[in-house]
């Protein structure tokens, strides 16, 4: 049974969100603070955290940036009033693999949940393809499908659930160009327009880990292109 943490300081949201998590089969711990919830994480690191911004003793964006230092595979899902398109991108930028806005529906929630972690647990089942190898220039990478693995020069990269999509969908269909649309609807489950800019976060982030080297390249007013050399 997975483990999922809900940091929420709102006692009806809170226990609503566990009640409703422990009836879809899985294991759901509430805490109305930042301090409880690192006590929590001092005693088990969990399989999901849901997590408010606005909580009394200080600020959910801070408290990720601290879970990801340690934790940088840990799946996020913040779920918060916060609806600016600047808080958005500040959650996607910190490594969330979601962006739930209150109010919301408990059960698009839950779907939500369960998509990813389907996403997640691809990299265990069998596959026809392994390891595909890319180059640019001197530079090496390797990308396992299998068990959702990445590396650069024999270094390993960590990517959050959402920018292994991101890059598995460019790879797949390279040299093809794919809009920031395409992006949102295969790797994400939804496609509002407003979402857009957390595509451009998202390759952003991923060009930053995944130096040395130009892997994505930018074709202005469409999207985005994979261009690593096939070995």
């Amino acid at each position: 049974m997975k483990l999922i943490y809900v940091v929420e300081d709102h006692e009806v949201i809170r226990s609503g969100v566990v009640q409703y998590l422990s009836l879809s089969g899985y294991e759901a711990i509430g805490y109305k603070s930042i301090s409880e919830a690192r006590a929590g994480f001092a005693d088990r690191i969990p399989d999901l955290l849901i997590q408010d911004v606005m909580l009394p003793d200080g600020d959910g964006f801070c408290f990720v940036k601290d879970v990801k230092a340690t934790s940088p595979l840990l799946p996020v899902i913040f779920l918060t009033a916060r609806i600016d398109e600047s808080d958005r991108i500040l959650g996607f930028e910190l490594g969330a693999d979601d962006y739930v806005t209150k109010p919301f529906s408990p059960k698009e929630l839950v779907l939500r949940i369960n998509a990813l972690f389907r996403r997640l647990e691809q990299g265990g089942e069998e596959s026809s393809s392994k390891v595909y190898t890319y180059m640019d220039g001197e530079n090496e990478l390797k990308i396992d499908d299998d068990i959702h693995e990445i590396t650069l020069n024999g270094e390993n990269v960590n990517l959050t659930a959402a920018e292994w999509r991101i890059v598995f969908y460019l790879v797949s269909n390279s040299p093809n160009l794919i809009t920031r649309s395409q992006i949102l609807e295969e790797c994400f489950d939804y496609s509002f327009e407003s979402y857009e800019r957390v595509v451009d976060t998202h390759i952003k982030n991923i060009r930053t880990k995944l130096r040395p080297g130009n892997w994505i390249d930018t074709v202005r007013g469409y999207g985005y292109r994979f261009s690593g050399k096939r070995v």
